[in-house]
């Protein structure tokens, strides 16, 4: 039986599974929460592996030697479910300058369709911040424009997911510049910026209103998505609800995030 009424998303992009070390739940149930909770589309986009070039292990995202275990279970889903629900396969990764073309050449393959940009540190992850911890530091929050901005111009990235996750404490002029750099050069790059549903739901320092003040005077396209990291939290309507209210206050361009399929590529 389905929990959702007509207002709730149809689309989700951004899911994780348990290989990220901080997601629970089998893929099986997300997707079966996802057609309970009335989306038609869903998309698996866990923490992407990333070939660091050192004995860096991440704590927070899959092994490389679990891709292919990931998109075969993926791709089963897509076979069992065809009847009752939309799926495809992405990963959710940061733009880290030493590792990027190596990452690349992991995923040449595999069916990897999209990638979700989601810069949760700086640098390489092993000699950078994390972007989500309190800073007075501008060379962290310019680190962190620099490379979101570069991460876009790769051409590689389907959409920004958390933008506004960068939390500085710094000046608030010098940080709406940030945001303005950000929203620019997303708006000249066609693509869309992310209202992060967990972080609603988690109270989180995202979304950060003032980031999407900055998005609306700009004129982005505007995206929600949920970052499921557990069944209980596919389903979000309250988060839902905060995320229409926060697109109503600040005038923000939504668009069903299903209009993007048209640029997923092939792995």
């Amino acid at each position: 039986m389905k929990q959702n009424s007509a207002e709730y998303l149809r689309t989700n992009l951004h899911t994780h599974t348990w290989r990220c070390m901080h997601a629970t739940g089998t893929e099986k149930e997300f997707v079966e929460k996802a057609i309970e909770s009335g989306i038609k589309l869903l998309g698996f986009s866990d923490h992407s592996p990333m070939p660091f070039p050192n004995d860096h292990v991440s704590g927070f995202r899959m092994r490389p030697d679990q891709l292919e275990d990931y998109c075969r279970t993926v791709e089963g889903l897509k076979k069992e479910y065809a009847a009752d629900i939309e799926i495809h396969i992405g990963l959710e990764a940061e733009y880290y300058p030493k590792c990027f073309d190596a990452l690349l050449e992991l995923l040449h393959g595999y069916p990897i369709e999209y990638l979700l940009l989601g810069q949760h540190c700086t640098m390489n992850e092993y000699d950078g911040a994390v972007s989500g911890y309190p800073t007075e530091d501008r060379s962290i929050l310019d680190q962190y424009v620099k490379q979101v901005v570069a991460g876009m111009e790769t051409g590689r990235f389907l959409y920004l997911a958390h933008p506004d996750i960068i939390y500085y404490v710094g000046d608030e002029n010098i940080l709406l510049e940030a945001y303005r750099e950000i929203c620019r050069k997303a708006l000249s790059m066609e693509i869309p910026l992310e209202i992060n549903m967990l972080g609603i739901h988690l109270e989180r320092t995202y979304p950060e209103e003032r980031f999407w003040k900055v998005a609306g005077e700009v004129g982005n396209d505007v995206v929600i998505g949920v970052d499921c990291h557990h069944v209980n939290t596919m389903y979000l309507p309250e988060a839902y609800q905060r995320a229409m209210r926060l697109v109503k206050n600040c005038r923000l361009k939504l668009m069903d995030a299903a209009e993007l399929t048209g640029r997923f590529f092939a792995g």
